[in-house]
Order: C-alpha cells, then structure tokens, then sequence
C-alpha cells in the first residue's frame, strides 16, 4: 500500500489538474488583435469569411443593402467588405478620394465605420445622397464635392476629420479610372479626360499623396486598378499607378488579382465579339484587375 502522506499529495495534484483543465475549458479566452483591426487573433479560425491568398474569385457581384450595379465602372461590394474589415476597427474612419456611385461609403454603413467619401461629378454626388440615410449624413458619413487633387478639396477634408473628433483618415481607398478606357464626365479636373497617360498618373499621383498627408502613420491604403490596351499594346497602369502610390510614400504590402465577374454592363452580349478579337489581334482579354495594398510607414497611435 502506498505512503499515506504521498497518496495524499498524489490526490491533491489530480484534484488541481482536473479543477485547472475544467478552469480554462469554460473560461471566456482573451482577446488578441492588431492595432488596425477587430479580428481577434486568438479566434483565427472563425474568419473564413476572409480572404488571405492573393487570388480573389468571386462568381458575381454582391448586391442588396444599398450596392447595385448602377454606375459603369464602381467597384463590386465584396473588395470593400473584405479591406474595411481586415484594415479597420469598428467607428474607424475611411476615406475613399474617387467615391463614385459610393461603394466604400455604404459598406461603411453596413459595418459600422464613419466614412468621408470625395466626389468630382455634383449629380452623382447627390444620388450617393439618396443611398446613404438621412440620420447619418453629416455625422457618420461625409460627403464632399471637389477634385481630389486639389488642396482646398484637401482642407475641407481636414476640417471634416476635426469635426469627426480625429487628426487623420485610418483608411484610403483609391478606385480612380482606368486613365481614358471610359469618359466619366467632361470636367477638365476628370482624371479619365487626362490629355496623355503620363498626365494622368500625374493627376494620380496628387491624389496620391493628397491621401497620404490625411491618413494616419501606420495604416493602409488600398488601390484598385487595372490595365489596358493602346494601340495593340498592353498598358500595364496598375504597376505604374503603384509606382506612384511609392513616390508617394507609401510602402506596398501586397498585390492581389481579382477576377473580374459581373462588374461590366452587357458584356455578355458582346463576349463573342471580344473573342474574336482577340483572336485576330493576338492579345488576351482582360478578366483581372488589381487590389494593391499599402500601408504608411511611421507607428500608430494607440490614444489615451
């Protein structure tokens, strides 16, 4: 027979491995996440809702909640959704410099961040309006007419970001257009009526760097773009717009190609058309277009 005094410490350490395991079954597990985001990291495996590979295939475009495909040319829903949800926190403030027909301002409603959107065109401008609700123009959502190159657009910027209680935006978006592949209006500021391509990724860059002054050190700005056809000749706009995002300051973090799926109006009914082009030109069709990410160097303020 055992040693009285050992079984008795033999029981007492059962006893305190049984009562410590059932301890951290049942106990809630702390929170992990990064400055820039409300994903917890210790709960990783719940979030297969987010993508985290550099290849993004989405079968259509989202819709509901206010996104439709109303506006040749506005980015498809999911791409917000994922960016705002992995580079911001909930009240976070993003700000997108080519609003358009308001993509990253209703994914903003939807999760819950504030948003100041810019917007060249005053008529769009207005039916963005219409999308948003009344009880949160003005407070939660900001919408401001001018062109994103210009410094008096950026210091009503600057005064809406006082009045939102914060020094600089926690996120850019930049969809600008595709340089001249489609006329948006006829304002001389349009970035689409650029005389030459150089002239246009000087326009950008402004915008570049524009967004860089307003947005906080450490956080991410997110560009999508793509390329085109000149002449027989592929433009590869999205790395030259990339480098001026890097002229710009901003470091790259990553380069994801997107399919591109329910985003352009009656392709389907001139699908044959393109292919048979392409066939007879000996180039590709473009099904792709890029989401770079960036990120500004400097450390984030964490606040009181």
């Amino acid at each position: 027979m055992e040693n009285e005094p050992f079984y008795r410490l033999k029981l007492l350490l059962l006893i305190f491995l049984h009562y410590n395991a059932l301890t951290m079954a049942t106990s809630p597990k702390s929170s992990k996440h990064k400055p820039w985001s409300d994903i917890d990291l210790n709960c990783w495996r719940d979030y297969d809702d987010i993508l985290t590979d550099s290849l993004w295939l989405f079968p259509n475009r989202a819709s509901g909640e206010g996104h439709q495909l109303d506006y040749h040319g506005n980015y498809i829903p999911q791409i917000a959704t994922q960016i705002l949800t992995r580079y911001t926190k909930k009240d976070e403030i993003v700000l997108d410099l080519f609003l358009g027909a308001g993509t990253t301002a209703i994914e903003a409603v939807r999760l819950e961040r504030r948003c100041i959107g810019v917007e060249l065109k005053s008529d769009l401008l207005e039916y963005v309006r219409r999308k948003i609700s009344p009880d949160l123009l003005d407070s939660r959502i900001h919408l401001i007419q001018g062109d994103s190159t210009a410094s008096e657009t950026m210091r009503r910027i600057a005064h809406t970001l006082r009045s939102m209680q914060a020094e600089a935006a926690h996120l850019l978006i930049l969809h600008p257009p595709y340089d001249d592949i489609i006329k948006f209006s006829n304002h001389p500021a349009d970035l689409s009526n650029a005389a030459s391509t150089n002239a246009f990724l000087d326009s950008f860059e402004m915008v570049a760097q524009n967004g860089y002054n307003l947005l906080a050190p450490g956080r991410f700005a997110a560009l999508v773009i793509g390329d085109k056809y000149d002449n027989g000749e592929l433009v590869p706009l999205g790395f030259w717009c990339m480098e001026r995002m890097n002229r710009a300051g901003f470091k790259t973090k990553a380069i994801i190609v997107k399919n591109i799926e329910g985003n352009e109006k009656g392709k389907g009914k001139t699908a044959n058309l393109w292919r048979y082009r392409a066939l007879a030109g000996g180039y590709y069709i473009f099904k792709h277009e890029y989401i770079i990410v960036f990120f500004k160097p400097g450390n984030i303020n964490r606040g009181p």
